[in-house]
């Protein structure tokens, strides 16, 4: 058992793992982040990561990378190995038939075909399974890929930029910037780690924005724009850069699911002239989007918000004062319903990054 190990050297291979997997972003959704290292005698003589969907998974790139014999070796990756049969075998099956001695993993698997099985089937072939070394880390790592297997729906993370004196624009009719550059990257960043970033018309039209990655290095997410009766402009930037793939939902009363050659239209459910929200993120649970980052505008993120549809924030807060402003936030907080989990300066404005409080216990 991991009590009777020095847990520091274990810690160091788990964190090579995770970094590991998340060189897998912006390439291998629906699938989870995964990296694996493989280790003899106190050194990493392989390692890998899940590089593509439909491709090998993480331990079999890790063993085709290693430089020596794997026989008795031991295993680092940061979840379960699947015990079933997908695009690819099952990769407890290939563990086993390398010989490895122990496989150590930092979260069980919240798919609830694979869920505690792949450690069950390495125990039950004689290999030693250690699970929980830096089990936040990866639930954090692959917080969309858990709610979107177990519940269809992708993670819902909300933007706000709001200023001093809490208002997140000048008015609903034009561009305001609130936020510094240091908050733009770190926007940016978190742009990057998302399958897809969603506005509602109202933000498409007034700051044809083009809702990539641009500050920092990172894939660009699906970009997603609720267009209830598809009234925008094509000369927009989201629809003549090609530089992401473009989805624009509309009512299903109005129109079919079609295509072109800049996006993609998808009918969604309309109630009361608007997109229903619980439908919107089914639907792009259907499209495999795991994650998904809203950007606004206050509209859309009153009605997620209202309907406990969020499930982290991300709340930056300039240190200046919008004077004359009547876009106020629409987000108000209820402190026992929401958990701070980071907080920093970046230039003068602060962030707080937030998670709901859920009752849903996702496996170690």
């Amino acid at each position: 058992m991991l009590e009777n190990y020095n847990i520091k050297p274990h810690i160091s291979f788990m964190e090579r793992a995770l970094s590991l997997a998340k060189k897998g972003r912006g390439s291998v959704s629906p699938n989870p982040l995964v990296g694996c290292v493989v280790v003899k005698d106190g050194e990493i003589i392989g390692e890998g990561y899940h590089e593509q969907f439909g491709l090998e998974h993480a331990e079999v790139n890790a063993f085709r990378n290693s430089i020596m014999s794997s026989y008795d070796t031991s295993v680092y990756v940061n979840l379960e190995p699947c015990s079933i049969s997908g695009k690819t075998p099952p990769c407890t099956d290939f563990l086993i038939g390398n010989s490895v001695s122990e496989v150590f993993i930092s979260m069980l698997d919240p798919n609830p075909k694979v869920n505690g099985k792949g450690v069950e089937k390495l125990i039950n072939s004689g290999i030693d399974v250690n699970v929980g070394i830096l089990n936040e880390a990866s639930l954090d790592l692959n917080k969309g890929y858990s709610k979107w297997i177990t519940s269809s729906r992708p993670y819902v993370i909300a933007k706000v930029a709001q200023s001093k004196n809490g208002f997140i624009g000048m008015s609903n009719q034009e561009r305001t910037i609130i936020t510094s550059m240091d908050a733009q990257d770190h926007s940016h960043a978190v742009r990057s780690q998302v399958d897809a970033i969603l506005v509602g018309r109202q933000t498409a039209f007034i700051d044809d924005p083009k809702l990539t990655v641009r500050n920092v290095l990172g894939h660009n997410p699906t970009r997603v724009v609720m267009d209830t009766n598809r009234r925008l402009s094509l000369d927009l930037k989201i629809f003549t850069d090609n530089k992401a793939k473009t989805l624009v939902l509309c009512s299903e009363d109005k129109f079919e699911k079609s295509s072109t050659s800049f996006c993609r239209y998808m009918p969604i459910r309309e109630v009361n002239g608007m997109l229903c929200p619980f439908d919107t993120l089914r639907s792009l649970g259907g499209q495999n989007i795991t994650s998904v980052l809203i950007e606004g505008g206050r509209s859309i993120l009153e009605t997620f918000f209202r309907n406990d549809l969020i499930d982290e924030l991300l709340i930056y807060t300039s240190s200046e004062n919008l004077a004359g402003a009547t876009l106020v936030n629409p987000i108000e907080l209820n402190d026992g319903d929401w958990e701070i989990v980071d907080e920093r300066i970046l230039g003068n404005d602060e962030v707080k990054v937030m998670k709901k409080k859920r009752e849903i216990c996702l496996p170690v």
